[in-house]
């Protein structure tokens, strides 16, 4: 029966996270990747901060949207993390994820802003490619990085249901 209620709790968390519309990762998270853009930015430039853009002289603006932020590559791996049983480390592998996708969505955005700043022709291209594909990429990667360092051995939801099955069909 505990692992039932362990199922319920951590769906629940899930689902309770996801409403409204993923605030509590954009409400974090935004912030947090504005100022370390900046920061690492200013270091190359006299970049100033206005709002959620940064402004580099002489004419560029480097402004922040939701997008990216990517709320929903954050929750990606909050449920892969929730939705996979038995992870004697849980609150560790969720730390460690979300860092790992932080820290390459900052060293994203700081490319990507070198590119803008010095005209690429391959700026247009690379953003679009990392938009699409880039997040995802990122999560994979960072989800077997994960499963490899901390020992994951179910899969996601696949566990959960085989488990729920396998009491519904003893009953």
């Amino acid at each position: 029966m505990k692992k039932f209620q362990s199922i319920i709790l951590r769906y629940a968390i899930l689902l309770a996270v996801a409403f409204p519309n993923l605030y509590l990762f954009y409400f974090i998270f935004t912030p947090l990747t504005i100022y370390f853009s900046y920061f690492l930015l200013n270091i190359f430039f006299e970049a100033t901060l206005s709002g959620n853009s940064i402004l580099i002289p002489p004419c560029f603006e480097i402004k922040f949207i939701e997008a990216c932020v990517a709320g929903s590559a954050y929750y990606l791996l909050l449920v892969l993390n929730l939705s996979t049983p038995k992870i004697k480390q849980r609150g560790k592998s969720i730390i460690y994820a979300f860092a790992a996708f932080f820290a390459l969505n900052i060293i994203r955005i700081f490319v990507l802003s070198l590119m803008y700043v010095n005209s690429s022709d391959f700026f247009d291209a690379t953003h679009k490619i990392l938009w699409w594909l880039g997040s995802t990429i990122f999560v994979v990667g960072i989800w077997f990085a994960n499963v490899k360092y901390f020992k994951i051995k179910s899969i996601p939801f696949f566990s959960d249901f085989k488990y729920l099955k396998k009491q519904i069909w003893k009953s």
